[in-house]
């Protein structure tokens, strides 16, 4: 007789992850039209991407600015759903329907300002949780990083530098279409989101890996542990031109922990070499998110 073990059920829970994901693709996708529709478009400041080019060709054809989101995303996402993936292909669909079908009931709408450096700032802290929210859901509000990945793949550059090189272009031609000073109002807006995609991405406690070389290792690991509440843990290192041992502490933190961190090794050696690095996720061990002590 074989005996069928029981496994734990994970539908619900699935479903909750799922149910989860859609809302948050939902609000994100808002959150672009409200950016786009409400301050950016109406201050003639674009965004990078497909989504630049949308804005530009409802400029020129005075259509609704959803129906050039959706056409022009159209191609990419196919290529999406070749080379990348279904389930990020299809979210990032979804993200774009949400997110054209927002801009459509949105355009009636008066602008909260018509001041170009107000619609910079507030458009781009908007559009870039937005864009963050979607990010984190699993998909995407703009064909351009499908394009970046899929060039990525064939050439020396990461994905963060075809994206760069591109947007610039597209921001510099805001400058043909809308004059040089929205243009530089559309590289304010950009570097604005572009930093709270990061931030909503990776949330404000984004963890941190660091490694200590110090001689006053063991006081400068018991003080973490103590002060931080955080485990270290002792690796053996090697100087290159010494030929010493050397013990290195390795340690992960929160962003918020960082300057702490700085002080209690400060405090036990002020010449100890500290090297700090951005982890995108921590799982496993006993590392949690805590206060500061």
């Amino acid at each position: 007789m074989v005996k069928i073990p029981n496994f734990p059920p994970k539908a619900p829970v699935l479903k909750s992850v799922q149910l989860l994901r859609v809302v948050m693709m939902i609000i994100g996708a808002l959150f672009v039209s409200v950016a786009l529709e409400i301050f950016l478009v109406p201050n003639r400041i674009i965004d990078g991407g497909i989504t630049g080019i949308s804005i530009m060709g409802s400029h020129f054809s005075e259509l609704p600015l959803g129906i050039f989101l959706t056409l022009f995303n159209l191609p990419f996402l196919f290529l999406g759903y070749k080379q990348i993936g279904k389930t990020f292909a299809l979210s990032t669909l979804f993200s774009i329907i949400v997110m054209s079908v927002g801009t459509y009931f949105l355009h009636p709408v008066a602008p909260l300002t018509t001041d170009p450096l107000l619609g910079a700032v507030f458009g781009g802290v908007i559009l870039g949780v937005g864009v963050g929210l979607v990010i984190r859901a699993g998909g995407s509000t703009d064909g351009t990083e499908i394009v970046a990945i899929l060039l990525s793949k064939k050439s020396p550059f990461s994905v963060g530098e075809v994206v760069m090189f591109i947007n610039l272009f597209i921001l510099s031609s805001a400058g043909f279409v809308f004059g040089w000073d929205h243009a530089m109002y559309s590289l304010i807006a950009y570097y604005i989101a572009f930093k709270l995609i990061d931030v909503t991405n990776e949330g404000m406690d984004q963890s941190k890996s660091v490694w200590i070389i110090s001689e006053q290792y063991r006081d400068i690991g018991d003080a973490l542990t103590q002060r931080l509440g955080r485990g270290v843990t002792y690796l053996e290192g090697e100087g290159s031109y010494s030929g010493e041992n050397k013990k290195v502490i390795f340690v992960v933190i929160t962003r918020l922990e960082e300057a702490k961190l700085k002080t209690i090794v400060a405090d036990w050696d002020k010449d100890a070499f500290i090297a700090i690095g951005n982890i995108h996720d921590v799982k496993g061990g006993r590392f949690k998110k805590k206060a500061i002590h």
